[in-house]
């Protein structure tokens, strides 16, 4: 986790700032009007998805930062701005995925993500009188190609998932896991190599 310090002579705006995974503050216009674009675009997803599941792909198409060819999610999907989303080639996002994109959140291709999965990258200070103010920062998620991740698995700030990993349901990342792993638990811990 990172300290808290800001610099008084920073000419950055907040989205900058934000975009930087420095610490910053959400309550800045034009950081609220791309959340609140993110909330009526992935609404718009949610309610055209049971009509036209792979016709409502197309909303994500121009949601997320990027989204491959072949890959689907399935409605609902929560994300804070979108755009800093990546879901590569043939990727599958069951239902409920939760993606806190406030800096990049990349997903390789050939991924399964089971249902209920929350990707977070926010940070928060652990000092009080920071919290309370409104400064918050982000680190990135990073997973790579063909990883498997079970339902209702949490990745924190952070993290890198190695290509051909496995991740168990429930499990808590919160430290990077190598490639060919099988990781479980709260912490999760590679238990075996795959």
């Amino acid at each position: 986790m990172k300290s808290f310090e800001i610099d008084e002579n920073d000419p950055r705006t907040p989205l900058e700032r934000m975009l930087a995974g420095d610490w910053y503050r959400a309550d800045d216009p034009e950081i609220q009007a791309a959340f609140r674009h993110a909330l009526e675009e992935s609404d718009r997803f949610g309610r055209e998805y049971p009509a036209d599941p792979d016709g409502a792909q197309e909303i994500l198409r121009e949601l997320l930062g990027t989204f491959g060819e072949g890959a689907h999610v399935r409605a609902p999907l929560q994300v804070d701005y979108g755009s800093r989303l990546h879901i590569g080639e043939g990727t599958f996002v069951n239902f409920g995925l939760t993606a806190l994109d406030v800096v990049d959140i990349r997903i390789g291709r050939s991924c399964q993500l089971g249902p209920n999965i929350q990707l977070l990258t926010p940070i928060h200070p652990l000092e009080p009188g920071p919290r309370r103010d409104g400064w918050e920062a982000a680190e990135p998620i990073t997973i790579g190609d063909n990883v498997w991740i079970g339902g209702g698995a949490i990745i924190m700030p952070g993290v890198t998932i190695g290509e051909d990993s496995v991740i168990g349901a429930g499990s808590v990342v919160t430290r990077d896991i190598p490639v060919r792993s099988l990781a479980v638990g709260s912490p999760a811990k590679v238990i075996r190599e795959l």
